[in-house]
């Protein structure tokens, strides 16, 4: 099974949904706060886990759907911010949404609806398939 494919997909959610949180302010993202802190091995190097964490983010940027000045070792990326794609995707509504929402002002129905917070529920839930799927939403063009 592919498990590193989903730890792809959870630590993706979680960093866009930090730096949704911060825009437009540009942030340093740590590593360790996505998926906990992991000892290097013996010769001080980065856990596997932890090189793929930041392998996500380095990704991401490629594709255009974030930038950044610098990597901080394999610890963090430095002056990280979304780009508009990703910002866009993140504010979009997602469909279909929860029937307790359909008689709810326009703002509240935008906010509760929007793919990032249904990503915040998903993972509060820790219901990974809905991560996954939410995901796989958020790379279709």
């Amino acid at each position: 099974m592919d498990l590193h494919i989903d730890d792809f997909y959870k630590d993706a959610a979680k960093g866009l949904l930090l730096l949704y949180q911060a825009f437009p302010n540009k942030s340093t993202l740590y590593m360790d706060d996505l998926i906990g802190y992991t000892t290097p091995d013996e010769f001080g190097l980065p856990s596997d886990r932890q090189q793929r964490c930041l392998s996500t983010f380095v990704w991401l940027a490629e594709e255009g759907y974030l930038r950044y000045q610098s990597t901080i070792r394999f610890e963090a990326l430095d002056q990280i911010q979304l780009c508009e794609k990703a910002f866009l995707r993140l504010s979009n509504s997602v469909t279909p949404l929860p029937s307790s929402l359909t008689h709810t002002p326009p703002s509240v129905y935008r906010a509760h609806g929007s793919l990032a917070n249904q990503l915040r529920e998903a993972l509060a839930a820790e219901h990974s398939e809905r991560v996954i799927a939410l995901m796989q939403l958020f790379f279709q063009p």
